[in-house]
């Protein structure tokens, strides 16, 4: 099929490189207009005024709307409900055809739906392409053709039908002369579609497909010891593109293609992590139920958690009195991000220490992580409370001061974010409550006044969880 006029909508992908949708809209039109919509139904749904990932959205259109206008094409930058603008914006462009890459959210597929709806009805095409995964959906299926629910064998099957075909570039450069010039209207400033400006620039969050390259570049010298550094959050171990990923300002298959011919132990782990994410998408298109507020295994939606909102407060500013989960919330309250072994620390710490439903710090990480990504989030937090699919058992609790010990044993994360701690010997800074009168003086902090209790005693939480979990599968 030809076109005359397109449109290309971007949405989670932001960038003008190795884009399938952009690809196939230049190769199959004559002239490609390119369009991108600030979601009022989105951005209504958002806590704060002053969100790091809106204004991070807005610096990575920005950047794409000049790196199209430098090959002499532009970007119309539209303030509205997408599936109303998208369609009218078709209309007064005249275009036959509009192209996006796909999005598996419900809530993307409901929208996405209604917009196709909406063009077919005035007899324009609507052409959704793979982008932001290598494999999706039912492209790696079981040997009797259902979806993996288990990661490993998922991973084997993945890896096993992987070859250098799935990872090429779509080579959008060939085809720029067709991009149509920019249609001269402003960009609106971050301040006209409701939003303040954050902290970003202070944390050295690079936006931009410019940001991903800069932060490639750097972890690409690191990657051969990504497996020994990665649980460290005190080391450099991780990557950091986990928001440019979430926003597409770099392409997966660059990242997935460095990682399989890199071939050592480090790119393997990398690589493992990427499975992960097409893993959770694929889980999250066969079994939509799970992000709406349901279980993986049924079975546990029996949970009768106590959900003490005091406790549940204590854990989201920071004063659990347990150093490890306490920093790493400050982390993520501060910054955004937070390292992915803590992630599972302060989850398992909610669910199986403080008894509160995993869809509660489900959500509070939705509305404070940069990278938040619905698939991951959700299988990340059910896999925590052991009611995913291939999660951790439920009698698997993670001991918040072993893992401390283990993950941060000089104690260098814990100092950072909590600087009352600063002063304790690291005998003491991973359970500070065990220092004597004596030793809290010398440290320069008094337990329950300069820094909290323990909120709980974790070994008597894990009895109350065992019982709750047994109590739930009818035991």
């Amino acid at each position: 099929m030809t076109y005359d006029i397109s449109v290309v909508w971007f949405r989670r992908d932001l960038r003008c490189f190795d884009h399938a949708a952009l690809h196939a809209a230049l190769k199959q039109s004559r002239r490609v207009h390119c369009a991108f919509v600030f979601d009022r139904e989105i951005l209504g749904g958002l806590p704060r005024r002053n969100d790091r990932r809106v204004e991070f959205i807005w610096l990575c259109v920005r950047e794409l709307q000049e790196e199209l206008a430098r090959h002499g094409g532009g970007l119309q930058v539209l303030h509205g409900c997408a599936r109303e603008e998208i369609p009218a914006l078709a209309v007064r462009l005249k275009a036959d055809a509009v192209f996006t890459n796909h999005d598996y959210e419900p809530a993307a597929v409901e929208r996405d739906a209604a917009v196709g709806a909406a063009l077919a009805r005035e007899g324009r095409a609507f052409v959704t392409c793979k982008d932001q995964v290598i494999f999706e959906k039912d492209e790696v299926l079981t040997q009797d053709g259902r979806p993996f629910s288990v990661f490993t064998p998922y991973k084997n099957a993945w890896l096993k039908r992987l070859d250098g075909f799935f990872m090429q570039a779509y080579p959008v450069e060939k085809y720029f002369d067709r991009l149509a010039p920019p249609a001269g209207h402003e960009m609106p400033a971050l301040q006209d579609i409701g939003f303040r400006p954050t902290n970003l620039s202070e944390l050295g969050i690079p936006p931009g497909m410019s940001g991903a390259r800069k932060l490639f570049a750097n972890f690409k010298k690191r990657m051969a010891d990504y497996h020994e550094r990665r649980d460290f959050p005190a080391l450099k171990g991780p990557s950091y593109l986990s928001v440019h990923l979430r926003f597409g300002t770099i392409s997966i298959r660059a990242l997935a293609r460095e990682a399989w011919q890199a071939a050592d132990r480090g790119a393997a782990v990398w690589l493992s992590e990427l499975i992960w994410r097409d893993f959770y998408f694929m889980i999250l298109h066969h079994h939509p139920r799970g992000v709406a507020a349901r279980a993986f295994h049924p079975v546990y939606d029996a949970l009768k958690f106590p959900n003490d909102e005091n406790l549940f407060r204590a854990w989201c500013e920071a004063r659990t009195g347990y150093p490890l989960v306490d920093a790493a919330m400050r982390q993520l309250n501060q910054t955004g991000y937070m390292h992915n072994r803590l992630r599972m620390v302060v989850a398992s710490f909610l669910v199986k220490d403080l008894h509160v439903d995993w869809r509660w710090g489900e959500k509070y990480f939705a509305d404070e992580l940069n990278d938040f990504d619905l698939a991951a989030n959700n299988g990340g937090w059910q896999w925590a409370a052991s009611t995913g699919c291939d999660a951790q058992p439920y009698f698997r609790i993670f001991n918040p001061v072993t893992q401390s010990q283990k993950f941060d044993a000089e104690g260098k994360f814990i100092r950072k974010y909590v600087p009352e701690l600063k002063d304790c010997d690291k005998k003491f800074i991973h359970a500070p409550w065990l220092m004597s009168a004596a030793q809290q003086a010398q440290a320069g902090v008094v337990i329950g006044r300069d820094y909290p209790a323990p909120v709980v005693d974790h070994a008597v939480a894990r009895g109350v969880t065992l019982e709750l979990y047994a109590r739930a599968k009818g035991g």
